[in-house]
């Protein structure tokens, strides 16, 4: 329940390549502009920067979106986090993240989208999620406890990641924090070895709707429809 809700094969073509890499970049931006542009001293960054090599984002790019989220272009960076809640089909309780510099755009455009979607409809779900620091990272030592590094970084839980998300050679854990102790546990754990792929606040849901396959294939459309909107920056949705 670490992981936000997760696209499945989404990032072949070049349209969704480029909304994939426009919206790591904004992440960037926004990343130095709230921690400043030292990868090392700014974990989410740090975590940006990750997700940026791995979807092999140009490196001028990446560097220019650093000048400009830490001022250093002269540019200005505007985004703000907005939040909408509402449900999926089925009733599967649903969370947006957006990043966008216009709410007043932003905000018609997801009430359309929900309910456009197929028995989707806007609604206060938050009682259904907890606000959680997560920090998922890999570490090369295969014997490594991942347990006691929880402890040491005041890690309230820890979960496996999935086989896809670990490099060969490699063990990954997620672990989840109290909001206040996210920076530190995060920066405790790269200094113990542990490479930080993500370190970040996430909406984890409490309980996840059971679904039949055909309906679980109705709500992944809806959440695809969802996150192929340019400002949406996260999805939660209560499924696995």
């Amino acid at each position: 329940m670490g992981a936000q809700w997760k696209q499945a094969g989404r990032v072949a073509n070049a349209t969704k390549r480029g909304q994939v890499i426009g919206k790591i970049v904004r992440e960037i931006m926004v990343a130095a502009k709230l921690g400043g542009p030292d990868s090392d001293l700014n974990a989410r960054l740090y975590a940006a920067l990750e997700a940026a090599r791995k979807a092999s984002v140009p490196r001028d790019t990446i560097e220019r979106a650093v000048r400009k989220g830490a001022g250093q272009t002269g540019e200005k960076v505007n985004y703000e986090l907005v939040t909408y809640e509402g449900f999926a089909p089925h009733k599967v309780p649903v969370i947006l993240e957006c990043l966008t510099d216009n709410r007043n755009r932003t905000a018609p455009e997801i009430r359309h989208l929900f309910r456009a979607g197929s028995l989707g409809a806007p609604g206060s779900v938050g009682f259904f999620f907890d606000r959680m620091g997560v920090v998922e990272a890999t570490h090369a030592d295969k014997a490594r406890d991942a347990e006691a590094d929880a402890i040491e970084a005041g890690a309230q839980n820890l979960e496996a990641l999935e086989a896809d998300e670990i490099p060969e050679g490699r063990i990954g854990a997620r672990f989840i924090t109290d909001i206040k102790d996210l920076d530190t546990a995060s920066k405790f754990l790269a200094r113990a070895g542990w490479k930080v792929s993500a370190s970040e606040l996430r909406y984890l849901a409490k309980n996840l709707v059971e679904l039949t396959e055909a309906q679980r294939k109705q709500v992944a459309d809806f959440l695809n429809q969802l996150d192929d909107h340019d400002d949406v920056h996260r999805v939660y949705a209560a499924i696995r």
